[in-house]
Parts: structure tokens; C-alpha cells; sequence
């Protein structure tokens, strides 16, 4: 008998096949409410894990730098229709390796080193990558932050005077931790009467946004930028969104907004980036045909009425929520009054098998490592198929975890009770038959 090609990873390296299961069991007898996480579908996986990622295919479909590229031609071009399908685009560059890199091709394709950009500040809840002084973004641009009123919600006020004081060339709205609708066309309507491009990145609400219960930025935005994990519940990876005509990908053409796909697939490659992922181009172009089946906008609706629910159900417990409440998919808790931190209450939410993460709250006193609030969203809970009734019920856990943080009896007993919900609710529940 023939000895077979391949081994399983337990024989080969059983090391790493050890952790990976381990990291399986943690997400499948946990409750993930990070709310930039969610759970793929098998396929996306399967897609994801494909020989694929053999090939080196530098360049565009019809024009790469290698032979051999026909059938990921296929695909990048099935990935780029879709995308444009889904988002009602132009164009759409499939290939940048993340959000952060989305975001720097676009400050590439628009601005030259000591241009101006406003941002969103990320202890508001924007991201590194909307000019934070110790990221890129901060460091080779001149960037100027706006941020967020006492009471949660974007100063569209101080945004447009910063616009006026210091006339950026590029303006970037969207964020990391903003629970309500981003003003897409209030930003339009800054950025005209300062000149600007503006960059709208829709990377946590891209899902939203597909299953019509969030604004679509496309067509109020110069550019789109979205990761296509978060809301999407796709792969990690990203897609940068415009319209215009493209011309030659690497043909030199004046920054204009008829030429954003010109721009922005040049910034891409040779600017940042070389080959592409074919196999997480794959696995993207999956993702965005599960995102255009009807099911997906039930599950779009889902996530907002969880979140709805949870947020309605903490305020019930006496919680504070940044901006009294979410639009979104995700809420932002200050508990301060609770007399615990957002450290403390990571720790705690995690011995009871509920992740989130420790987060600044707009103007918050403490610093970023150990913060006033925490952040916490529900589209991975709504993948795997929980309601209204089950966000009612981890309010509760979530309170019992707070209000003995320091208990690790306590703590132990909320786990056994969030993986008894688990099982009812496994991971591949609600990727295909959701709500």
C-alpha cells in the first residue's frame, strides 16, 4: 500500500495541532463578544486552508508578473465583481493583507510624506491607522484628531473646525469603538468645504452596511476601506472600494476622483504591498457570496436586535453605555460606577468564559492599559444562532461576573452555566440557516 502523501498535523506537528485545538475548544465552550470577531463558515475555512496559497501572482488579473496565473485570475476577478455587487462600487481592490494596509494604500495613493489628515482619536474609538501619532499613519503624515462630545457621540462641531483650522487633505471617518451610525455625509460635507478626500473606513459595520441596516458609504466616500472579517464574517483581510474607471494599473494619472481605482491599485502594488493571498482572496470571494444571499441580511438584522437587547439589558443592571445605547453591533460600558476597571472586568468576563475586551471611554481618565470601560459586541453570538432571550441572559452573567470579579468560585460557576448555552448553540450553527 502506497504511504500517503500527507500526515495529519497531530502526527506531523502535534505542538501546534494541540493549540489550535485548544483555541477551538476555548471559541466553541465560550462566548466570543469581542465585537471585531465572528466565526467563518466551513467553507470560507475550507477556501482559506486551499493550495492556493502556492501560488505567487504579482500584479492584476490579465496582468501579473508570473505565469501560471489563470485560475487565480478567476478568482480575484470573482472576488472584485462580488465586492462591487454587494456594495453597489465601481472598483474594488481585493488584494491589501489587512484593514491597517488598506488604510496606509490609500494615504499612499492620495497624500505625499507631511500631508495633513484628520482622524478620529483612538482612545474615541477611532483606530491606529487614522493617524495616531505612534503608528504610520502619525508618524510620516501631519495628523489632527477629532473626537467625541461627554457624551459619547462625534463632535461634528470641533471636526469641522479642525477641518477649518488646518485644511487636511484627506479626512477619515469610521472607527473601532463608535456604537451609533457613522455621518457619513455630514464628513462629505466637511471634506467639500475644506477640499478633502475623504476615506470612509466601514471595516466594523462592512456587514452591516451589506445587509442594509447601516448607511453604505460607497458614493458619499472619495474611498471605501473594510476588513472582510468583523461583521462581514469572512477571512481576515481587506478591500478598498471606489469609483471611476480604472486605466493601466501602474500608468501615472493626477490625483482626481475619477482616477481612485487608477490610484488605488497602484498604491497597492508596487506601493506597499507585492503578491497577493490567493488563498485569502478565495476565501474573501466566499464570504461575499454568502454575504449576498437573502439569509444574510436576516443575519444583519439579528446582530442589531441583539445588540439592541444586550445593551437595553445591562442598562437594567445599572450599567453606563456610551451614548445611552447602540445603533450598531457593538456598546462601549463605562464602569466607573461599578468600582471596577476594564482590566478587572476582561480578567473576570474571561475565567467566565466570556471574552471581551478592556477599552477607553471618550475623555477617559485612566490609561489604555488599564481603562474605565470595556467593549463588547454580538455578531459572533448571533452566528452561532442566539436571539433576544439569550443576550437577556448573559446580561445577567455579565453582572454576576462584575459583581463578584474577585471570586473565583463565582466565576467558575457562570462558566459551567455559559457552556451549558454553548452546546446548544455550536460553531457552524447559523453561518448557512441563521434566524
Amino acid at each position: 500500500m502506497d504511504k500517503p502523501m500527507h500526515t495529519p498535523l497531530q502526527q506531523h506537528d502535534a505542538q501546534i495541532a494541540d493549540l489550535i485545538k485548544k483555541e477551538t475548544a476555548r471559541q466553541k465552550d465560550g462566548l466570543e463578544m469581542i465585537p471585531s470577531e465572528n466565526h467563518t463558515s466551513d467553507a470560507v475555512l475550507e477556501a482559506l486552508g486551499s493550495r492556493l496559497t502556492d501560488k505567487y501572482s504579482e500584479g492584476y488579473p490579465g496582468m501579473r508578473y508570473y505565469g501560471g496565473c489563470e485560475h487565480v485570475d478567476a478568482i480575484e476577478t470573482l472576488a472584485r465583481d462580488r465586492a462591487k455587487q454587494l456594495f453597489g462600487a465601481d472598483h474594488a481592490n481585493v488584494q491589501a493583507h489587512s484593514g491597517c494596509a488598506a488604510n496606509i494604500a490609500v494615504y499612499v495613493a492620495l497624500l505625499d510624506p507631511g500631508d495633513t489628515l484628520m482622524g478620529l482619536k483612538l482612545d474615541h474609538g477611532g483606530h491606529m491607522t487614522h493617524g495616531l501619532k505612534v503608528s504610520v499613519s502619525g508618524m510620516y503624515f501631519n495628523s489632527i484628531q477629532y473626537g467625541c462630545s461627554k457624551d459619547g457621540y462625534i463632535d461634528l462641531d470641533e471636526a469641522r473646525a479642525l477641518a477649518l483650522a488646518h485644511r487636511p487633505k484627506l479626512i477619515v471617518v469610521g472607527g473601532s469603538a463608535y456604537a451609533r451610525q457613522y455621518p457619513w455625509a455630514e464628513f462629505r460635507t466637511i471634506a467639500d468645504e475644506v477640499g478633502a478626500f475623504l476615506l470612509a473606513d466601514m471595516s466594523h459595520v462592512a456587514g452591516l452596511v451589506a445587509g442594509g441596516v447601516h448607511p453604505n458609504p460607497v458614493g458619499i466616500a472619495d474611498v471605501v476601506t473594510t476588513t472582510t472579517h468583523k461583521t462581514l464574517r469572512g477571512p481576515r483581510g481587506a478591500i478598498i472600494l471606489s469609483n471611476g474607471h480604472p486605466s493601466t494599473p501602474l500608468k501615472r494619472v493626477e490625483r482626481a476622483t475619477e482616477n481612485m481605482p487608477t490610484l488605488i491599485d497602484r498604491a497597492i502594488i508596487p506601493g506597499i504591498q507585492g503578491g497577493p493571498h490567493n488563498h485569502q482572496t478565495a476565501a474573501i470571494a466566499v464570504a461575499l457570496n454568502e454575504a449576498l444571499q437573502p439569509a444574510f441580511t436576516t443575519y444583519a438584522n439579528q446582530v442589531i436586535k441583539n445588540a439592541k437587547t444586550l445593551a437595553e439589558a445591562l442598562m437594567e443592571h445599572e450599567y453606563e453605555l456610551m451614548t445611552g445605547g447602540t445603533d450598531t453591533h457593538l456598546m462601549l460600558v463605562d464602569l466607573t460606577n461599578k468600582g471596577v476597571t476594564g482590566k478587572q472586568a476582561e480578567r473576570a468576563l474571561g475565567v467566565s468564559g466570556i471574552t471581551v475586551n478592556k477599552n477607553t471611554i471618550p475623555h477617559d481618565p485612566r490609561k489604555p492599559f488599564d481603562p474605565s470601560g470595556i467593549r463588547l459586541g454580538t455578531p459572533a453570538l448571533t452566528t452561532r444562532g442566539m436571539k433576544e432571550a439569550e443576550m437577556k441572559l448573559i446580561a445577567g452573567w455579565i453582572d454576576r461576573t462584575i459583581s463578584h470579579h474577585e471570586n473565583e468560585n463565582a466565576l467558575k460557576a457562570i462558566r459551567r452555566e455559559v457552556e451549558e448555552l454553548c452546546v446548544q448553540f455550536p460553531l457552524h450553527r447559523g453561518v448557512y440557516d441563521v434566524c
